[in-house]
């Protein structure tokens, strides 16, 4: 079968030189930020089709060295720059072991990108300051691989009103702002006045809710940070929950919605207002969306809408985003 002619043409010709019916294991592998869009695309896969997965920071992947992996699996793996050593070194292991391999990457000529089998170019506004359509983002692109595979292996083909969801991601993304804006506009001075700040998450949006406490409150902003599941928040962290102490809940539109419910619920009987910033993306325009497909591009939503409010937390903390920071990109031997 042949994908949309709207899919990035490099999913497709990946997907098509895949034998993806005879594919017995997938494996997404990254670090950092680029690992925060493993988790829903895990989700996703779990949910449409039925070929098993895991999830891997890359060196562990390396070393932990799975003995599934080999000749019938197809290993996934993102860098936004490419040059991250640790992806990069896990992509050449994968293809030493016979695994077919798809780098994510803004370079395609990067270290990742050649050392994968197939590299795809995906846009990130994040380091060029460039504003992007979202369907050209690394979820969208992910997400475009995944729906992919689903209806190569002989699931269900949704890959028409995922790539028409996508192509319309952006105009949604963008009322969205609108519709934060006075959440920003409320929290974004205490919040700036804070040194520890939680975020909490659960399904596709985990990997929202991970990169934030790690990528931006830690290392843009110095802030104290743990991405809390919502169910394992009822399993030892709710422990921390007082009047004082700051969250960031992003309540999902899918299947677990329930799971951030119920921590909403324990957040405000013990925590304060103030403290606690809830963005609940069934209040958004989701208007083009398909229905099948909202508690996918939500978690898109979330780390898109926070950048803009990371921005102003900094204003306020004078802490300067990107070039401000101690070690990222400013040392080479560690």
């Amino acid at each position: 079968m042949s994908l949309p002619d709207r899919f990035h043409p490099a999913v497709s010709a990946a997907l098509a030189a895949i034998d993806v019916t005879a594919l017995r294991h997938v494996f997404f592998v990254a670090c950092g930020g680029s690992l925060s869009i493993m988790h829903p695309a895990k989700f996703m896969l779990d949910q449409h089709g039925t070929l098993p997965s895991d999830v891997f920071n890359a060196a562990e992947f390396v070393a932990r060295a799975p003995k599934r992996l080999g000749p019938g699996t197809l290993v996934v793996l993102c860098s936004m720059t490419g040059t991250t050593r640790e992806t990069t070194a896990a992509a050449r292991f994968a293809r030493e072991k016979g695994a077919a391999t798809i780098g994510l990457t803004v370079e395609p000529g990067s270290p990742l990108g050649n050392a994968a089998d197939h590299a795809v170019k995906f846009e990130a506004p994040y380091t060029t300051g460039v504003p992007i359509d979202a369907r050209d983002s690394n979820y969208s692109i992910i997400y475009q691989i995944v729906m992919g595979l689903v209806a190569r292996s002989g699931g269900e083909d949704l890959t028409e009103p995922l790539i028409a969801s996508l192509c319309n991601l952006q105009g949604v993304i963008d009322r969205a702002q609108e519709s934060f804006a006075p959440l920003w506009d409320r929290y974004a001075e205490h919040f700036a006045r804070q040194d520890v700040i939680y975020t909490m998450a659960s399904g596709a949006s985990y990997g929202a809710a991970y990169s934030f406490a790690i990528c931006v409150l830690m290392e843009m902003q110095w802030i104290n940070s743990q991405a809390i599941h919502s169910n394992e928040f009822f399993h030892g962290p709710f422990e921390v929950l007082d009047e004082t102490r700051c969250f960031v809940l992003m309540k999902g539109v899918d299947s677990t919605r329930a799971l951030d419910e119920r921590a909403e619920e324990f957040l405000h009987r013990f925590g304060k207002a103030e403290n606690i910033l809830v963005l609940d993306a069934q209040s958004l325009d989701m208007t083009g969306i398909d229905a099948r497909f909202r508690g996918n591009v939500a978690p898109l939503i979330f780390f898109d809408t926070l950048w803009r409010f990371i921005y102003k937390v900094a204003e306020f903390r004078q802490q300067v985003m990107l070039d401000g920071r101690r070690y990222m990109k400013k040392l080479s031997d560690y």
